[in-house]
């Protein structure tokens, strides 16, 4: 029988669910991690309740994607990975992509990545993906090239960390 495209061996990506809540409000809060996004205070139980109750599963509708990365033998979620900023005409879209810190390093992005890039290209028909992270992320600039991103520029001075600001790394993939 023939895998589904969000799912592999040890992953599937699947839609926000009323059980995520609480790990979804710890995620979003988490302002250490505000830099790598555009949040700047703090989201409610209630404003997160809200988007899942209201999330709307059509990218073509909503102009975006998120996906609660589960681990399938524990049931566990480890992460997101958000597709966003689509342009139906031209068949692009931005990626995003959050793993839990007691789950890093353990190859959840890589596959998680993979398997978003392969349902973008092939099921949506999107005719490129982007993503953006600043210059002294390399881990995440390694990740996405390790899944056919190259670099295509560079933005300057873009994102503020702390009282400084920090370059940004463009990638793309065709």
């Amino acid at each position: 029988m023939k895998q589904a495209m969000l799912t592999d061996e040890k992953l599937i990506l699947r839609a926000p669910e009323k059980s995520d809540l609480d790990k979804l409000y710890l995620w979003e809060n988490d302002c250490e991690q505000w830099n790598v996004g555009n949040a700047v205070a703090p989201y409610s139980h209630k404003q997160l309740w809200d988007y899942i109750e209201t999330y709307v599963a059509d990218i073509f509708v909503s102009r975006q994607l998120r996906f609660v990365i589960e681990e399938i033998t524990t049931k566990k979620a480890v992460g997101t990975i958000d597709v966003f900023d689509f342009d139906p005409v031209n068949r692009h879209a931005s990626l995003g992509i959050y793993i839990d810190v007691d789950s890093r390093k353990q190859g959840y992005a890589k596959r998680a990545l993979t398997m978003i890039c392969q349902y973008c290209l092939e099921y949506i028909g999107m005719h490129t993906l982007t993503a953006m992270t600043a210059v002294s992320n390399e881990d995440a600039q390694n990740l996405f090239k390790s899944c056919g991103f190259s670099t295509c520029g560079r933005l300057r001075s873009w994102v503020r960390l702390g009282d400084k600001y920090e370059d940004v790394i463009m990638l793309q993939r065709m």
